[in-house]
């Protein structure tokens, strides 16, 4: 890119950059840009960027490659029902070894690498997230379903500068500790503490009009019009919770939110710093 174009790209970010500089920006990061080091580096890149221009930014992770893996070290099968883990007492332990601690730990210091300040948490730290059991027709084990969100470890960190990572584990009212759902996770703390977005990073493009054609991919939609898009199969399948979880943001404060493609590089920046913008928006 020439020094011109290079210009013109600044200029048009430039009002963004005004809108967005002290505000609070949730993303959940998940999916191939967590596994692939090149978009690694660009995520990091990204939200380093968005701390230097005065945008507040907590990053809630998922891990459940990592998860996979220790288990299979282990001996163990990894199970699902609809989706969500089979998480038995073993389990929640390798879930809590991983998340809270080789994945949280190993982003505080790639994005410390790259620059940024980062603080690593988890759910159970200053009983940030509480939680319950999850009831549904299935024994999940110890999956849990939040109950309560207590943003003080987070708007002390931002606070101070840095940028919290947050690892969804929650602590139970009954002593136990619960796996959460990322994107759950992610929605009821950005409606806790006021974000202006919510960023869900993914590995498609999108809404999908035609799952089978990613040109088929809807921009904005009003969230009165998501019960409309199930019942004619346009969302259906793993987007369902994703997209119930733009919904509940929305409907709780958030003012935008947004499913992104974490497949491609600088995503979030081309999402919240650009006229085009990227993925699909739920208003």
């Amino acid at each position: 890119m020439d020094v011109s174009k290079r210009a013109k790209v600044l200029i048009q970010a430039m009002p963004y950059i005004k809108k967005y500089s002290g505000e609070t920006i949730v993303v959940k990061y998940g999916g191939n840009a967590m596994i692939n080091e090149e978009l690694k580096a660009a995520v990091m890149s990204d939200l380093v960027l968005m701390q230097l221009v005065g945008v507040n930014v907590v990053l809630v992770h998922g891990g459940g490659p990592e998860i996979n893996a220790m288990l299979k070290a282990v001996g163990k099968e990894s199970k699902f029902i609809n989706g969500m883990r089979v998480t038995d007492k073993e389990t929640i332990d390798i879930v809590q070894m991983v998340l809270a601690g080789k994945v949280n730990k190993s982003l505080v210091q790639l994005l410390g690498s790259h620059g940024g300040k980062a603080m690593g948490l988890c759910g159970l730290d200053g009983r940030m997230l509480m939680a319950e059991k999850l009831v549904t027709g299935a024994d999940l084990g110890y999956v849990g379903e939040i109950k309560e969100v207590n943003p003080e470890p987070l708007n002390n960190a931002l606070a101070s500068g840095y940028i919290p990572i947050v690892s969804t584990v929650a602590g139970g009212y009954d002593g136990n500790v619960y796996n959460i759902n990322a994107d759950i996770a992610a929605s009821q703390i950005a409606a806790k503490i006021g974000a202006k977005k919510l960023i869900l990073m993914t590995d498609i493009r999108g809404l999908l009009r035609d799952v089978h054609d990613e040109d088929s991919l809807i921009p904005v939609v009003n969230v009165s019009e998501v019960p409309m898009l199930k019942r004619d199969g346009i969302i259906s399948g793993g987007m369902i919770p994703k997209i119930d979880c733009c919904v509940e943001a929305v409907r709780s404060g958030v003012n935008r939110a947004h499913i992104i493609d974490g497949r491609i590089e600088h995503s979030i920046l081309l999402e919240l710093f650009s006229d085009e913008g990227i993925g699909t928006m739920f208003y």
